[in-house]
């Protein structure tokens, strides 16, 4: 499983966009809510399971969108459950870490 990331720096906190690899460039609709996961937010590069796990526990700041990130995050104790949302069926969640 690959997935894809971007790392940047945001008042000096580490965030990190990431997503499942095949949802990169794709459109998600449901009623009026519209997410484009775009490859300039979530596209910086492609890594492997044990960097991705990395970058989660390492980022203060995550956007996280698709089954396998957000699975792997609350398997790291990384956000919770009651915090995703879902958009026709791709769930996404927000972290800040204090």
């Amino acid at each position: 499983m690959q997935f894809s990331v971007k790392v940047s720096n945001y008042q000096k906190n580490s965030t990190l966009n990431i997503c499942d690899a095949e949802l990169l460039g794709k459109k998600i609709i449901q009623d009026e809510l519209n997410m484009h996961i775009s490859e300039s937010y979530y596209g910086q590069k492609l890594v492997e399971k044990e960097e991705a796990k990395s970058l989660l526990k390492n980022s203060l700041i995550i956007n996280m969108v698709g089954k396998e990130t957000v699975s792997l995050s609350i398997e790291l104790g990384i956000g919770s459950e009651t915090g995703i949302k879902t958009i026709s069926g791709v769930p996404f969640l927000i972290v800040f870490k204090i």
